[in-house]
């Protein structure tokens, strides 16, 4: 009989709550890991940024030098055209013979390398994912570089992970630490940063991942000064005070981010299938992408390129309402083309400016200044389109270092999160992992497993057999009418379970000697029972019907060990009935006037407890 690891040698004590978590020495390790991760990540990013600007100088200037590179500065010509034709010929060709998960624009490669990759990259991607961006970006790209170093800042932290002995849930950690590290060194936003793992990458709330996470950001800030700047990269003091109106406004700009976003977000994955149809090979695609980005460029300039200094324009109000209106057109024009040909390169930097031309188109009508009204549709367009109304807003208190705007900051994301949630079944980062066949929600819950304890769905009267008993009558009574169920527990004199015995123990037994002689406890003193105590979790639990394949668990008292219940499998089902039982039944207990009045449900079967929930549990008839 085998049991948990108490130290009295019966059940296991109650499994670790996430209360406990400071006597977990591998939080700690992951912590001092991130450290590393954190600061490998800060790297790449300044690497990737010189990188981008080197190309830049080099294709649109004919210099060596890593200084910004503003488009407004490139004249018109055919080689505008040419420019981004190469670069995407030259990615088609990195990602066909290199690796094809260079390609898109990289976050999610990274959800996609979690959920499915066991949050394992290649060297490959951590070394051709920045090159291939430096290329897309410097050519005249419309793409931002920090979805390119969310990818490889992970791709670096997977790869020091794959050195030590680690879980796949630790690797992801370290890997969500390299990518918002670099994120943090680019944009010096550590608290937006943290969010966009929580509500994007890391799928859970847990100490064993926030914390080195957090690490990571907070050093790759400590690094950012020494890299690149102190200070947010778009100080800006325009905000409003948040008077009903002003949040009422930024409400309804946000809503209008939202359809903005369900539209742009429609139109590429239409434009991702036009693509598909095209008689050609998809490493040919890139190059047909940049030739719509020459053309766009002819247009107008400024939609090229990651855009930092059109976002810093359109904060302090530097665009004139025609400018903005062309580079909203243009930008979404090539971005959505670019970006479905498969080529490399990130999306925030886009949504900012699109959002923000928007927000500064709008903020001709509206109070105050136009810088203002464009960063709340940039960060309601970041929110809506990227499904993280919270990144959203603290990402653009971070990046302009006004705290006075977060209300009407928190008003855009969250009416641009609604729209676009009742407008889409995913979003712009998860439809394309849903169409590889690969199933993502974004809702977080408490597992009710880990909510609920044994006691509250265990049967209590359980029928069970003596050890005493010999196998000849325990085979007359299995095949006479007495028995009700598949399996029953076997006691010792002290009630203690000795184990389970089914009738094809028995038959089994009879075929192994050949007659039937022995007890009851002869034939399941080695069957290996696992047994629980009624505080343990229903989570620990059904560990243990998955580790070993038992259909059912004994219940003992934790000193004693003497039976006090049973749980089966279907017992399992009833908190996840109860779950949803709390989600779909309505109800209302107060009437208008104070009175108290029915309880009104919706219409179908009622459960067969009507005090059912997933904390109180009460056990149906009994059963073993």
């Amino acid at each position: 009989m085998t049991t948990g690891t108490g130290a009295d040698g019966g059940a296991a004590p109650p499994r670790r709550t996430l209360g406990d978590f400071t006597a977990d020495r591998r939080i700690l390790i992951l912590a001092a890991m991130a450290v590393a991760v954190g600061s490998g990540g800060a790297l790449a990013a300044w690497g990737l940024v010189k990188l981008i600007a080197l190309v830049s100088n080099l294709v649109w200037f004919g210099r060596l030098g890593t200084q910004p590179v503003s488009f407004a500065e490139v004249a018109r010509s055919p080689w505008m055209v040419a420019a981004p034709v190469l670069g995407g010929l030259a990615i088609g060709l990195m990602a066909r013979f290199g690796s094809e998960k260079i390609r898109g624009h990289g976050i999610p490669e990274a959800i996609e390398a979690i959920l499915i990759g066991r949050s394992r990259m290649s060297p490959k991607v951590a070394v051709l994912k920045p090159v291939s961006s430096a290329l897309s970006i410097g050519t005249g790209g419309p793409f931002g570089a920090e979805g390119p170093i969310i990818m490889t800042g992970g791709a670096i932290g997977s790869l020091f992970a794959q050195f030590f002995h680690l879980t796949a849930a630790e690797r992801k950690t370290l890997l969500v630490a390299g990518a918002t590290a670099g994120m943090t060194a680019i944009f010096g936003t550590p608290v937006a940063a943290v969010l966009l793992a929580v509500e994007l990458l890391l799928f859970e709330w847990k100490p064993r991942s926030f914390i080195p996470v957090a690490v990571a950001c907070v050093l790759a800030a400590a690094w950012r000064p020494f890299l690149f700047e102190a200070g947010p990269l778009f100080p800006l003091a325009a905000a409003l005070p948040p008077s009903p109106r002003i949040l009422g406004l930024a409400i309804l700009v946000g809503a209008v981010a939202g359809l903005q976003s369900g539209l742009l977000t429609t139109l590429l994955y239409r434009a991702e299938d036009a693509f598909e149809r095209l008689p050609v090979h998809w490493m040919w695609w890139p190059a047909l992408g940049g030739l719509a980005v020459g053309l766009g460029g002819l247009i107008e300039p400024r939609a090229l390129g990651v855009g930092y200094d059109v976002i810093g324009d359109l904060l302090n109000g530097h665009l004139l309402l025609g400018a903005a209106a062309a580079i909203l057109l243009v930008k979404a024009a090539i971005w959505l083309a670019a970006l479905a040909s498969g080529t490399s390169g990130g999306v925030l930097a886009p949504l900012l400016i699109l959002g923000g031309t928007l927000g500064s188109i709008e903020g001709a009508v509206l109070p105050g200044t136009p810088g203002f009204w464009a960063l709340i549709g940039m960060a309601a367009m970041m929110g809506g389109t990227m499904r993280a109304p919270l990144t959203g807003a603290l990402f653009a208190v971070e990046l302009t270092g006004d705290m006075t705007a977060l209300a009407p900051l928190l008003a855009a994301t969250t009416a641009a999160y609604a729209v676009t949630v009742l407008l889409l079944k995913r979003s712009i980062l998860t439809e394309k992992i849903a169409r590889r066949g690969v199933h993502i929600t974004r809702e977080y819950a408490v597992d009710p497993f880990e909510l609920t304890r044994v006691s509250a769905i265990m049967v209590r009267a359980v029928e069970t057999l003596p050890a005493e008993m010999p196998v000849e009558e325990a085979l007359a009574f299995f095949a006479s009418e007495a028995p009700r169920h598949r399996a029953y527990p076997v006691l010792d004199a002290a009630g203690v379970p000795v184990g389970l015995v089914t009738l094809r123990d028995l038959m089994g037994w009879q075929r192994a000697r050949g007659a039937v002689t022995g007890s009851l406890a002869d034939l399941v003193s080695d069957a290996g029972l696992p047994l629980v105590h009624p505080d343990d979790t229903v989570g620990h639990l059904a560990d243990l019907m998955v580790a070993g394949d038992h259909g059912r668990v004994p219940v003992v008292e934790p000193g004693s060990r003497r039976l006090v219940g049973l749980v089966a499998r279907k017992d399992l089902l009833r908190i996840r009935e109860a779950s949803g039982h709390l989600e779909r039944r309505r109800e209302r207990f107060y009437r208008s006037g104070g009175h108290r009045g029915r309880v009104r449900r919706r219409p179908g079967p009622a459960p067969a407890e009507d005090q059912l929930s997933t904390t109180t549990l009460v056990p149906r008839a009994t059963r073993p």
